[in-house]
This record gives structure tokens, C-alpha cells and sequence, in this order.
């Protein structure tokens, strides 16, 4: 009886554990979807682009703009679909075909788009450079995903993808960090841009990468979820 129910209660922390990530991860789906639909009609005088007056006669800041803007979701929906223990057990194939999206979007479309518009970046040079250093860490952490699994180093190829989606995430948290600062302190648009540009993707990382060390850590023999459970809150095996 004791058995049974230890492995209920570890089942049951794992599904909803997974539904909250997937959820959280669902919502922010939405909310991009939300924000692309409305540049659809492609005019000049709407969202973001009401900002960028002075750049919008520039042709190859406005392609970038479109082309990141209705790309950058593959990546996100692509992107999901890589940390599923589900589809990769069980559908090895679909994992292969969105990894390949998953990296093309980024690597072939959205890194040289988004390198464009950090260059034309608000906020003067901090936010261009926290932009650039984005761009450039998000293409190394993603071809090293692409490089480390072609070579079957696993473990390897999963920590460089926490990476790399966690600032593909950047997308959505670029944009919720600036509506959390507003609701706490008034800073004028020019100053919370500079720090909404670093803040939309550093606590990202310093989170990817605590997750990757907790990880390392947990491959290390340890105790099974009842063990831990007896030892934590000091209770009497009955099961032999």
C-alpha cells in the first residue's frame, strides 16, 4: 500500500509540474500571437512602429522587422516541442523535424533579422549592445545545439538548447518586463528601454543556466522520490 501510494504522489507531481510549464508556455504562445496579428495589415502607424518613425524609409530595417516579427513564433512553437519527453520517445521524428525548424528559423532567418534591427535599436548604445550581445549568444548557443548532437553528445546538445530557447523567450519576457517596471516605477521611455534591453534576457540565462547545474547535480545517484520522501519528514518504512 505504501508503494502505491508514494508512486501516485510522484506521478502526480510530475503531470502537474509539466501542465504548469506547459501552460505558462501556452499563455505566452497566445500573447505573441496576440501582438504579430495586429501587424498584419502591414501599416506603419501601429504598435512598435509608431517608435520607429525615423527608421521606417530604411528597407532593410523594415524587411528585418516583418521578417522577425512572422517568423520569430516558429521558433517558439518549434522550440516547445523539443523539451517533450513525450514526443521525443515516442515520436523521434517529429522531434528531428522541428529541431530542424527550430535552428533554420534562428540560424538562417531571425539572427541576421534581429542583428539589423539591434543595430537600429532605441536606447542608444546600451540597448544596442545588450541587442547585439543577444543576437550573438542566441546563434552560438543554437549552433552549438545543432553542432553537439550531430557529434551524439546528448547531455551537451540539451544544455545548449536550454540556452538557446531561453533567450528565444526573450520575446515574450522582453515585453512583460517592461509592462512589470511600469506598474512598480515611472521611468521615462528612453531610460526603460536601456534597461528592459539587459533585463529581457539576462535573468533568462541566469536561470538556464541554474537549471542546467541543478541538472548535473540531479544525474548524480540519487535518493528515489520515497526515499527522499521518509528521510525528509522522518517517517518509518512499512513497505518490507
Amino acid at each position: 500500500m505504501g508503494n502505491i501510494q508514494f508512486k501516485l504522489l510522484e506521478t502526480l507531481t510530475y503531470i502537474l509540474k509539466n501542465l504548469i510549464i506547459y501552460l505558462l508556455l501556452c499563455i505566452a504562445t497566445f500573447l505573441m500571437l496576440k501582438g504579430i496579428v495586429r501587424y498584419i495589415p502591414m501599416q506603419d502607424n501601429i504598435g512598435f512602429l509608431q517608435y520607429k518613425k525615423d527608421y521606417l524609409h530604411i528597407l532593410p530595417w523594415k524587411i528585418a522587422f516583418y521578417t522577425h516579427v512572422f517568423s520569430i513564433i516558429f521558433a517558439l512553437g518549434a522550440g516547445f516541442t523539443q523539451f517533450s519527453n513525450y514526443i521525443l520517445q515516442n515520436h523521434k521524428s517529429i522531434h528531428r523535424i522541428m529541431g530542424r525548424v527550430y535552428a533554420y528559423d534562428i540560424l538562417i532567418v531571425n539572427f541576421p533579422a534581429t542583428m539589423i534591427m539591434a543595430v537600429y535599436a532605441n536606447g542608444l548604445l546600451p540597448a544596442k549592445t545588450a541587442f547585439v550581445v543577444l543576437d550573438c549568444l542566441w546563434f552560438y548557443f543554437t549552433y552549438k545545439a545543432v553542432s553537439e548532437i550531430k557529434h551524439r553528445n546528448i547531455t551537451l546538445h540539451k544544455e545548449y538548447m536550454i540556452r538557446s530557447f531561453a533567450l528565444t523567450l526573450s520575446a515574450v519576457t522582453l515585453r512583460s518586463w517592461k509592462i512589470i517596471i511600469l506598474s512598480v516605477i515611472y521611468i521615462g521611455p528612453l531610460h526603460l528601454y536601456m534597461i528592459d534591453a539587459w533585463m529581457g534576457f539576462v535573468p533568462n540565462l541566469l536561470f538556464a543556466e541554474w537549471l542546467i547545474r541543478r541538472k548535473r547535480k540531479s544525474k548524480k545517484p540519487p535518493l528515489s522520490f520515497k526515499r527522499h520522501y521518509i528521510e525528509k519528514y522522518n517517517i518509518a518504512d512499512k513497505s518490507n
